[in-house]
Parts: C-alpha cells; sequence; structure tokens
C-alpha cells in the first residue's frame, strides 16, 4: 500500500468520503472486509481525498479492514482515515487504549469524534465541560505530535450551537488551538435547513478561524443542499457517502454533491477526467453493497436525463440543454427518451435516432408510430420500461413487417394439482424455425417457467446465441377491468445476455398469455442484439 496518495490536487478543498463507517451503517448493509476493500477501490479510483475506512480497535472487522488494506490496496489518489473518539475522561491520551490502537492501524489521517453539545458531555460522557475541552485538546495534541494529520469530528454540533453557543465554539476552538488540520461541523440528527447552516458556520469562521468542515445527516431531504450551503459560508472539507447510504435516511450523497462543486462552483475536486466516472463508480458500489441502484437520483440515476413528454422531446430535438441542466455525458450518464402515449414525433424521430434506426426524415412513418404507441399503450402495453419491445415495433413499422425468427404455431401450459399436494408445470411449444417444424416439451417451476424452458428447448439447437439468455426479474401487474369483473394482466420481462440486459412487455386477459407475448419479444430481441441474421 502507499501509505501517502500521490494526487494532483492541492489541500485547498476536501472531499472526504465516509461509506465504509457512516454508509455501513444503512439498515439492510452488512459489509464484509471484502466489500469495504472492494469500495474502498473504487472510491480511490473516483478521486476522493480521503477514505474513512472505520474504527481499528472497535470491532474486529475493521482492525482487519486497516491490516488488510495496507498490503493489500495501492492508494493512487486517497488517504486512508481511522475514526475514533477522544481519550476517556480521567486519563491521558498516551495510556488511552483506543487512541493507541487508532496508531497501530498505521493510517496518516485520524478522524476524532468530540462532544460539541454541553448535554452530551454530561449526560453521555458523564464528566465536566472543562474536562472535555482537555479531552479534545490533549488527544488532538497527542496524535499530532506522533506524526498524525488530525481531523476532528463535532457531534451534534449544530444541536449543541442551538442550545449553548458558547461552549459548541470552544470545542472547535480547542481542537483547533491543538493543531487540528480541519474541524468539522456534524449535523448528527439531521434536523437543519440550509439558510440555518450557512448562518452558523459563517458565524463560527467568524469568531474562531478554523478551518471548517460540514457532515450533514439527511433527515430533512436537505444533507446535499445543507453541504452546499456550508461551502457557500467558507468550509473547505465536504464528508459524504457513496449514493447517501448512511444512518436512518442516510448521509450528504458524494456524487451530487462533487458534480455540483465542479460543474456549478467551478472547483476542481476531483482529479482530471474523473467526474466522467461518477455513474460508473456509483452503480459499481451499490453493486458491492447488493443495493439496487436508485433509478431517480441525481446525476448517476437511469432516469436523471430520461425525457417523457412530447413538448420536452420537441425543444430537445432542437437543442439537447433546453431540458437538461447539464450534459449527462459530464457523468458518465446518457439522455434517454421515454416513448409512452404522452410521445410525439420528436421523441420518436429521437428515439429512433438513440437505437441507431434512421426514420430518415418520414413524417408518415413517425406519425404511424406515435399512433400506433398511442393505441397499443390504451389497451396496457407500456414502451416507457419495455425499450426492446418498443425497438420490435419500430422495426416492424419502418420495415413493413415484424421481425420474425421463428413463427409459433402454437403453445399449451399445464399446471396438475396432485393428492399428495405437489404440482407439476408443463408447457409444450409447437413452431417454425428456418423451415423446419419444431415440437418442445418442459416442465417448470411454474407455468412461465416452463413455457420459457420449452421456448429455448425448441430454439437452441438452430439458435446457440441463445443459451446465453436468462431471464432476471419478472414483473406482473392487474390493470383495471374494462368489461364487468374481467380484467388485463401486463408482465414485464427482463433478460440478459451476460452483457447487458433488455426489458420486454405483453399484456393480454391472462397472465401466462400476457407472458407468452413478453417472453416472445425478448427471445427475438436477443437474437436481434446478438447479430443474427432473420433472413438466413
Amino acid at each position: 500500500m502507499t501509505e501517502t496518495a500521490t494526487s494532483e490536487l492541492d489541500d485547498s478543498f476536501h472531499v472526504f468520503d465516509t461509506t465504509l463507517r457512516d454508509g455501513a451503517q444503512r439498515e439492510g448493509i452488512n459489509l464484509t472486509v471484502a466489500d469495504k476493500l472492494a469500495i474502498a477501490r473504487h472510491l480511490d479510483d473516483f478521486g476522493v481525498g480521503f477514505i474513512e475506512g472505520g474504527w481499528p480497535g472497535a470491532n474486529p472487522r475493521d482492525t482487519e479492514f486497516f491490516a488488510r488494506a495496507r498490503q493489500e490496496v495501492d492508494f493512487r489518489h486517497a488517504q486512508l482515515v481511522a475514526f475514533g473518539a477522544t481519550r476517556r475522561a480521567g486519563t491521558t491520551a498516551a495510556e488511552d487504549p483506543q487512541v493507541k490502537a487508532l496508531l497501530e492501524s498505521g493510517a496518516p489521517v485520524i478522524t476524532l469524534v468530540a462532544k460539541s453539545h454541553d448535554r452530551h458531555v454530561e449526560l453521555a460522557l458523564r464528566t465536566t465541560l472543562d474536562e472535555n475541552l482537555e479531552m479534545v485538546r490533549d488527544t488532538v495534541s497527542y496524535l499530532k505530535g506522533q506524526g498524525r494529520r488530525v481531523f476532528v469530528d463535532c457531534e451534534h454540533f449544530f444541536d449543541g450551537y442551538r442550545a449553548n453557543p458558547d461552549y459548541a465554539k470552544a470545542v472547535v476552538r480547542a481542537a483547533a488551538e491543538a493543531g487540528a488540520d480541519v474541524v468539522v461541523l456534524c449535523d448528527t440528527n439531521g434536523g437543519m435547513l440550509p439558510a440555518q447552516v450557512h448562518a452558523v458556520v459563517s458565524t463560527v469562521l467568524a469568531d474562531t478561524g478554523a478551518r471548517l468542515g460540514i457532515h450533514a445527516q439527511d433527515d430533512t431531504g436537505c444533507a446535499v443542499a445543507n453541504t452546499l450551503a456550508a461551502v457557500d459560508a467558507g468550509a473547505t472539507h465536504v464528508q459524504c457517502t457513496a449514493n447517501g447510504y448512511g444512518e436512518r435516511v442516510g448521509n450528504a450523497n458524494l456524487f451530487p454533491v462533487v458534480a455540483a462543486l465542479e460543474l456549478k462552483y467551478g472547483k476542481k475536486v476531483l482529479p482530471d477526467g474523473k467526474l466522467r466516472e461518477t455513474t460508473r463508480i456509483s452503480h459499481a458500489i451499490a453493486e458491492v453493497v447488493n443495493l439496487t441502484p436508485s433509478t431517480h437520483q441525481p446525476y448517476v440515476g437511469v432516469s436523471a436525463f430520461a425525457h417523457k413528454a412530447g413538448l420536452h422531446a420537441s425543444a430537445i430535438k432542437v437543442d439537447p440543454d433546453l431540458y437538461q441542466h447539464i450534459d449527462p455525458e459530464l457523468v458518465g450518464n446518457t439522455m434517454r427518451m421515454l416513448v409512452s402515449d404522452m410521445a410525439g414525433r420528436a421523441s420518436i424521430e429521437l428515439k429512433g435516432k438513440e437505437l441507431g434506426i434512421d426514420l430518415g426524415g418520414d413524417r408518415e412513418l413517425v406519425g404511424r408510430v406515435v399512433e400506433r404507441v398511442k393505441e397499443r399503450e390504451l389497451k396496457g402495453y407500456t414502451y416507457e420500461a419495455a425499450d426492446a419491445s418498443f425497438e420490435l415495433l419500430l422495426r416492424a413499422e419502418v420495415e413493413g413487417r415484424p421481425l420474425k425468427y421463428f413463427d409459433v404455431e402454437s403453445w399449451r401450459a399445464i399446471v396438475e394439482d396432485r393428492p399428495d399436494g405437489t404440482h407439476a408445470n408443463e408447457a409444450t411449444v409447437k413452431l417454425w424455425a428456418k423451415s423446419e417444424r419444431i415440437v418442445a416439451t418442459a416442465e417448470g417451476n411454474g407455468p412461465v417457467n416452463a413455457l420459457d424452458r420449452a421456448l429455448r428447448v425448441a430454439l437452441e439447437r438452430i439458435y446457440p446465441q441463445l443459451a446465453k439468455l436468462e431471464l432476471v426479474d419478472y414483473k406482473v401487474r392487474i390493470l383495471e377491468g374494462k368489461h364487468g369483473t374481467s380484467s388485463t394482466t401486463r408482465v414485464l420481462i427482463s433478460t440478459s445476455d451476460g452483457s447487458g440486459e433488455w426489458a420486454t412487455v405483453g399484456v393480454a386477459e391472462n397472465v401466462i398469455a400476457a407472458s407468452w407475448q413478453a417472453l416472445e419479444d425478448a427471445y427475438t430481441y436477443g437474437l436481434l442484439r446478438a447479430g443474427v441474421d432473420p433472413a438466413q
């Protein structure tokens, strides 16, 4: 490991990530040491300046992480940070075992949490206000004397400032005078609003002269805004977590904070070229923690630059900037056109361009597609969630006939209930492919799975490319009935070939028929994607 990472950035502004500690406190996240090492590599690749790895000595997992990180991670941009607390009351920093564990972690930077709310000092630490100040001074000065860089997190600072502003500022002064490189004002309960944060940070900066940072929780939905408000007020150190992971509703989200600093404030906070990695890094970390990436997350969500309304599409056709605050490529994302019953001609033309289908300015053709989409969405189809089915529809209109790799003669699915309480699901598919009639039967753990297997059995010999296909998601929605008690069923299927995913839709009066439609589209699109010529 490189103990002190090299960076092309100066020290005037810090991006500090605390995903491995604060982010790991999110409900549903349980990181192994291997997970933490993988996330650390992603964050370093993104170019953050500091990565807080956890609390060595507090639990075996964090202790092991620091030991392995020294050997297994070659930090190119970030410095590893160990987190801990100021020494206990009634002892010295040199004698405190948890302070010793911080030094033994080998981390070049240490963050200390310090109480800055008078009630927390007296009720949680059970010590005096003066002793708490001495705990801050002693721990900071001792660690500085051991050659470590020290940041101090003033826990519950904003609530403490509201209750006793003089004492809260005294904690900041104590840390700064003892040599702390940055004193971080923490909105630990997440209850602040941007104007309040700006006012407090401005006052504390003027009254103490300390270098200040900000750590914001998102309980009011304002963590990113509060972080930027603190920067406006003079903070030069921001603490965030990837995708906003954190306790309760989360922390300030690293990615919109960094994107705003670079693109809106003009601050260089990442190495050259790294901002374009934003979307990739966000999704990679989501995979490590085993959470689905938020589709509507600013900057990096797949819907962040998705346009549905026909009016928007008409304007975007003239100039994409008319309905986009940035070029999505700046953060590694892409613009997407969503096709729905709201679509107009411009939506279809832009979507065709996105799919690589030349509509040639054919207004009549585009008009037919618009009407076809509206007609089918009225029946229950949804194309904004099923791009593959829309592409097949579009190609059919362009070429004057549906794209066909096989013709289905018939299919059936049988569900058998047995006396012993078990069930059997069997499907038979009869079809024609490459002038050959094929009959295939398969069993499955449900009627749709049996149909999927039967279709695969029927086609894989002729189209071996289908062996890679895997059904990865299946959604059923019962739509409002239109004829008494009858109802319409919509099925969405997501399929993968190992290098990408696509979604298809089917609509019918029963779930099996709707599923069959979606399966047909899924296999057809899979063969198209594999480059198979339907004419052969």
